[in-house]
């Protein structure tokens, strides 16, 4: 999917080691997918963005070829925080120490925390297709509910969604890619089997779990201490999302970023579902184009 990218595994420290590929010149660019994917998500624009860019496109913790530690009780080992410090030390390793950054679902979420964590780091950040976790969990109802069953379902106690997830792992993560894309011939069959080959290993379904444990309980602690702290986003902020999904149905995305940035905010809606990277590739390397 990236044949002229090269392959690294990075050890990022505590054992733990992130895969990457990383391929082309210029300004570092790092990306980051989300659930329930890997890196695999941005093969139809990593080659033209490689053209403008030294390109770097990450497997996050707990997925694709990185380390599945145990999440812990708490979920520290799946925290925003930590998923984000592994990123900044994989960036430093490769020699970046400051770069732009682009997130989709989860990775945006680990984005949104690197950006804090880090803002030194962030030249300048892209979400795509969320809108801050504290400002979603907020405003569940129904409608909300019906659509991010995951949200809820993943953040049960070890090991019931494991074992359910287990059971038919095949028909759990082909449905869900299905339910959340609204573009026709989006996947392959190729990448479908990656993405499920990829959740056949039990520690990266307790893992993708544990992310979302994390999300519900010490990510909403780090999000509210950095709120109470004032601490905002300094780097420019580009949000994108699908028209045909339940974010901006349900969120004013530019507003909830304002509301976490003392920097300027932009973004547009794209057509298609979740899925910006493969469902509207040309319209999402565009406006990515033109941000960073």
């Amino acid at each position: 999917m990236f044949e002229s990218f090269t392959s690294h595994t990075i050890p990022v420290g505590n054992g733990i080691e992130i895969a990457a590929v990383k391929g082309g010149s210029g300004p570092p660019l790092l990306l980051l997918h989300g659930y329930p994917q890997t890196r695999a998500c941005w093969r139809k624009i990593a080659a033209p963005l490689a053209e403008r860019f030294t390109v770097v496109a990450a497997d996050l913790r707990g997925y694709g070829q990185s380390s599945k530690p145990p999440g812990g009780a708490d979920h520290a080992a799946y925290a925003k925080r930590a998923m984000a410090a592994d990123q900044v030390a994989l960036m430093r390793a490769l020699g970046f120490e400051r770069f732009r950054l682009v997130g989709h679902d989860r990775g945006g979420r680990v984005a949104h925390r690197l950006a804090l964590d880090h803002q030194s780091a962030v030249e300048r950040l892209a979400v795509l297709d969320i809108a801050p976790t504290a400002t979603m969990y907020a405003a569940t109802d129904r409608e909300f509910a019906t659509a991010y069953y995951h949200w809820f379902f993943l953040i049960q106690p070890a090991d019931f969604p494991e074992r359910m997830i287990a059971n038919n792992t095949h028909y759990y993560i082909r449905h869900t890619l299905a339910s959340w894309c609204r573009t026709d011939g989006a996947f392959d069959e190729p990448v479908l089997r990656h993405y499920v080959e990829s959740f056949f290993d039990p520690m990266a379904i307790h893992a993708a779990c544990e992310d979302y444990r994390a999300a519900a309980t010490i990510d909403l602690v780090h999000d509210a201490e950095s709120d109470a702290a004032g601490v905002k986003l300094t780097m420019p902020l580009l949000a994108l999302w699908g028209s045909r999904g339940i974010v901006g149905r349900k969120f004013d995305v530019l507003a909830s970023w304002r509301e976490k940035s003392a920097a300027t905010v932009s973004g547009h809606a794209l057509d298609c579902g979740h899925f910006l990277p493969e469902e509207a590739p040309e319209d999402t390397l565009k406006a990515l184009l033109d941000f960073l």
